[in-house]
C-alpha cells in the first residue's frame, strides 16, 4: 500500500517558503522536486490528523475552589506608598462624611422627614459601593495582593453592581417625594405618609437587588477557563469574561437591565422637574419666595444625579478610545464609585440650609462640652 504525496506549497501550507532565486520561472519540475526532496513533502492523511487535534482541542473548566487574579493598575516602582495614602484618603473622607450626615440625621428629630430619609438611604448605598471596592485596592496598592478567591469575587462584583442600580432606583423616589413637596405642599404629609416613604425606599432597594440576583443567576451553570481578571475590581461582564463558552442570554439581559433601568428612571426624574418647573412658573406670581424654595429642595437631588451622570458617561466615552491606556480606562471605570460618594455629603451640606445647621450646631456643641 503506498500514500500519494503532493508537493508542500500545492495543498496551500506555508511551511517551507522559498525564495525568487530558488523558484526562478526557468525551474523545472523535476529540478524542483529533487532540490526540495525530504522537505516539501507530506502525507495528506498526517495532514489531516493533525488539523482534526487543532480543530477538537478543549479547555478544561475551572474546578472550585477558583482563585481569580485582578489585573488592576500597572504601579510603577515607588508610586505604591503615594497611591495607598490616595485611597485611604479617599475612604476616610466618604466614610467620614457620610457618618458625619446619617449621625445628624439620626440624632436631630427636625430631620426626621421623608427627604432626609431618602438621603440616608442613599448614604447607605455610596457606603455599600465605596466599601466593596477601596479596602482592596488599597491592599493591592500597599501589598500588591491581587488574588481574590470566587465567593468574594462574586460578592464584590454584587455590591458594585447593587451600588449602581440601587443609586439610580432611590433617585428616582427622592424625585417622587420633591414632586409631591412642590406641586401638593398643602397635601404633602398627607401623602408622603410614613408607610407611603418606607415603600418607596423599599421599592427602591427591592428592584436594585432583584435586577442584579436576576443577572447573577447566570453565573451558577456557566464554567469558568481562565482566573485572569482584566479589571481594577470584579464585575458581571469582567468574570463572564473568563466562560468557556460565549454568554449571549446574559448580555442580552445585561444590556436590557441597565438601558431599563436607566431610561425609566430618566423619564421619572425628567417629568417630577418638568411638573415643578411648571408649579414654580405658576405660583412666583402669587408668591415671589416659592421659586427659590423649589431651587433650594430639588438642588442637592439634582446635583447628585447629574454628578453620577457625568461619571457614567465618561466610563463609556473612555472605552469608545482605543488608544488610551488601560491604566487610564480602569480609572475612569472607578469614578462612580469614589467620586460621588465623597462629594454627596458636600452636596447635601452645602445645598441642604437645614442639614447644614444641624451639622454645625452639633460640632459646635461637642466641641464646647469638651472644653
Amino acid at each position: 500500500m503506498s500514500l500519494h504525496l503532493q508537493p508542500l506549497h500545492q495543498v496551500g501550507t506555508s511551511w517551507t517558503r522559498l525564495s525568487a532565486e530558488e523558484t526562478t520561472p526557468n525551474t523545472s519540475h523535476k529540478e524542483y522536486t529533487e532540490k526540495f526532496r525530504g522537505l516539501s513533502y507530506i502525507p495528506v492523511f498526517s495532514r489531516t490528523v493533525l488539523l482534526w487535534m487543532e480543530n477538537t482541542t478543549t479547555v478544561t473548566p475551572l474546578k472550585q475552589p477558583i482563585v481569580f487574579e485582578l489585573e488592576g493598575f500597572h504601579v510603577p516602582p515607588g508610586y505604591s506608598s503615594f497611591l495607598f495614602v490616595l485611597a485611604l484618603f479617599n475612604y476616610m473622607v466618604v466614610l467620614m462624611g457620610n457618618g458625619v450626615v446619617v449621625c445628624v440625621i439620626i440624632i436631630d428629630k427636625n430631620l426626621h422627614r421623608p427627604m432626609f430619609v431618602m438621603i440616608c438611604h442613599l448614604v447607605v448605598c455610596d457606603l455599600l459601593g465605596a466599601t466593596a471596592v477601596l479596602p482592596r485596592l488599597m491592599m493591592h496598592f500597599l501589598t500588591g495582593e491581587r488574588r481574590i478567591a470566587h465567593i468574594p469575587a462574586i460578592a464584590q462584583a454584587f455590591s458594585v453592581h447593587t451600588y449602581g442600580v440601587a443609586t439610580q432606583t432611590l433617585l428616582g423616589a427622592m424625585a417622587y417625594d420633591r414632586y409631591i413637596a412642590v406641586c401638593e405642599p398643602l397635601r404633602y404629609h398627607a401623602i408622603m405618609t410614613s408607610a407611603r416613604l418606607h415603600s418607596c425606599c423599599g421599592l427602591a432597594w427591592f428592584v436594585a437587588l432583584l435586577c442584579i440576583a436576576v443577572l447573577f443567576a447566570f453565573h451558577m451553570n456557566t464554567p469558568l477557563c481562565g482566573n485572569i481578571i482584566k479589571h481594577v475590581y470584579c464585575s458581571n461582564r469582567a468574570i463572564l469574561r473568563l466562560a468557556c463558552r460565549s454568554t449571549p442570554i446574559n448580555n442580552i439581559y445585561g444590556l436590557s437591565m441597565s438601558w431599563s433601568v436607566s431610561t425609566g428612571i430618566f423619564i421619572i426624574i425628567a417629568f417630577s422637574y418638568f411638573r415643578i418647573l411648571q408649579a414654580s412658573v405658576k405660583r412666583s406670581n402669587v408668591d415671589s419666595g416659592v421659586r427659590s424654595k423649589a431651587f433650594q429642595t430639588c438642588t442637592s437631588h439634582l446635583v447628585v444625579y447629574v454628578l453620577y451622570e457625568i461619571a457614567s458617561v465618561i466610563i463609556i466615552v473612555s472605552h469608545r478610545f482605543a488608544s488610551a491606556s488601560q491604566d487610564i480606562k480602569k480609572f475612569f471605570s472607578i469614578l462612580f464609585i469614589i467620586i460621588p460618594p465623597a462629594i454627596n455629603p458636600i452636596i447635601y451640606g452645602l445645598v441642604s440650609k437645614e442639614l447644614r445647621s444641624s451639622i454645625i450646631k452639633h460640632f459646635t456643641k461637642q466641641v464646647f462640652h469638651k472644653k
